[in-house]
This record gives structure tokens, sequence and C-alpha cells, in this order.
């Protein structure tokens, strides 16, 4: 039964965490089937990676793209096997937007992981490592940040990645155009600007070579119909078309996430909670800052049943 009132949300790169999923895969065979279906489709030990790590190995972008989607997709599958809860409307952030449409049946499980497997092997390879950089700005306002970031750029890419809300927008680009922006950010009343630790300059169009591998990936992939509005990244608007499915994926790894305005729009809708599904706590922290309004839980652990059984 649908809950007219409950938007299901996946997180992104960033909430993983070694042990991910192991708690589920011992106490349900439902999770288990779903990490013995992406080792199968991966052709390596995914759960072992998850599982066990090295950390080392799982916060490589190749690695940690499925390993999030599939322990997302995991405690999905307990969710509706232990619980009558279904989604009005589901979204995810960047990565986690593959788990959304994996949520609706838009997308097979097995397609989804091996896409993301690739995707996240195509972001790795579009930007030579330590020639972009991402950082994080906050206390600015969308506009002032998107004017810093053209008076940064001198000829150079940097660009919003990610409107996270809260005072919270992260930007990506060349390195040196980073540097600069953040140095404007702080001349501009910024309350910090933070150099993030990460391997590539996501979601801007120095991603433009993984987009255009991305597209090619996507091309062998079935995008079945669904009924369950999904909120998307690159519109943060409500997508039901599968036809638009593949377009919207190309787009989000050059596009910034909207997620701020994502969460609006699901509150907008009438959903009154939000169900964080996979590892972290990030999403749940992200939304009580956009909509205070919005009932917020996780489902990260089988410790986390209880309380959604009852719900």
């Amino acid at each position: 039964m649908v809950s007219s009132d409950i938007a299901f949300v996946f997180p992104g790169q960033g909430s993983q965490n070694v042990g991910m999923g192991k708690d589920f895969c011992d106490q349900f065979s439902v999770a288990k089937q779903v990490f013995a279906e992406a080792d199968e489709a991966l052709g390596f030990s995914l759960s072992r990676l998850c599982f066990t790590g090295p950390d080392a190995d799982l916060k490589l972008t190749e690695n940690t793209q499925p390993a999030i989607l599939t322990a997302s997709v995991a405690a999905l599958r307990v969710l509706e096997a232990e619980t009558a809860l279904r989604p009005a409307y589901v979204a995810g952030h960047s990565l986690g937007e593959y788990s959304a449409l994996v949520a609706v049946g838009a997308l097979a499980f097995r397609d989804a992981v091996q896409a993301v497997r690739a995707r996240g092997r195509l972001m790795q390879q579009a930007v030579p490592a330590g020639q972009g950089a991402m950082a994080v700005i906050l206390g600015l306002e969308m506009d002032a940040v998107r004017g810093l970031c053209v008076d940064a750029s001198q000829n150079e890419i940097v660009a919003p990645a990610n409107y996270n809300g809260g005072g919270q927008i992260v930007i990506a680009g060349a390195k040196n155009a980073v540097v600069r922006a953040m140095a404007l950010a702080k001349e501009r009343g910024a309350k910090r600007a933070l150099d993030l630790p990460v391997s590539a300059p996501f979601h801007c169009e120095l991603m433009r070579p993984a987009a255009d591998g991305l597209k090619l990936v996507l091309q062998n992939i079935t995008v079945n119909p669904f009924t369950i509005g999904v909120v998307t990244n690159v519109e943060a608007a409500v997508n039901r078309d599968c036809e638009r499915v593949k377009d919207l994926l190309v787009e989000q790894a050059v596009r910034p996430v909207r997620w701020e305005e994502s969460v609006k729009q699901l509150s907008a809708l009438g959903c009154q909670r939000a169900l964080e599904i996979g590892p972290g706590k990030v999403l749940k922290g992200l939304i009580k800052r956009i909509a205070p309004s919005l009932e917020t839980a996780n489902l990260e652990t089988p410790q986390d049943l209880p309380s959604l059984k009852a719900a």
C-alpha cells in the first residue's frame, strides 16, 4: 500500500563505511540475495569489500558507487519485506538517483549496479588526478555562489555542483579556479570555504567525457515504465516518463544536484515524512535544515526497523 505522505530518499557518494549492509545480510535472506546478485553481476566480491574493506579500496569511486547502491537496495528490500511502507515519491542524491530508480522499478538492480560501476570509473578517468577540485561554501545564497564562480573562472571551469541546502553549496571545477572561488567566497561573507577530499570534480562540465561515456553505457539498458514519481537531480521536478530517464542520468553527471529544491518539491507535493534508506544519515540532516516540517527517519541497520514497523 502506497503511503501518500512518505518519500523514500537514497544517499550518494560519501556515505560509505566498512561494514555497511552486513547486519542486514546476516539477518535477512532478501538482503543476502541483493549482495549475491551484485557480486555475480560485477565479477568480484563487492560484498566482501563492503563488509570488511579495506577502507582505501571502498573509497575508490568505481567501488564506492556500486557499494552504496547495493547497500541501499539491500536495505530497501528488507523494508519492503518487513513493513507495509511504500513511497508516494522517491529521490536520490547524485548516485542515489540510481537507487531511487531501482526502488520504483525503472531500472533492474543488475543493470543499475553495472551502470554505476562504469559511471564511477568514467568519472574518475574524466579529469587527470590533481587537476580538479571541489569545495563546500557555507553561508552564501545560490545566486551569490553562482556569481563568485563566474568571477573566479578566468576562462577555467568552476560552478556549483551540489545545492545541498541549509546554506551549504558545493562547487567543482579546475583546481586553480576552485581555489580562487574559495578566496572570493570568504571576501564576500561566506562563513567558511572548505576544500573537499574528493578524487574528481563531480557535477560540472569537466565531467562531460564521463557523461558521453555514460550515454553509451545506458544505451544497452532497458528502462521500465514506472508510476511512482522520481524527483530528479537535474530538474528538481517529478518525472514519470521512462523515455526521459537516460537523458536525465547523462545530464546529471555534468549538472548540479538540486537537492534543496528537490526536498522543497517533496514537501510541496504533500510529503510529510522522508525516509533515508541506505548507509549514513547525511540526507536526514540536510532535510531537517531545508524543510523542518518534514518528519525524518533512516534505515541503515536492522536496529532501525522496529520504529518503522510501528509507523
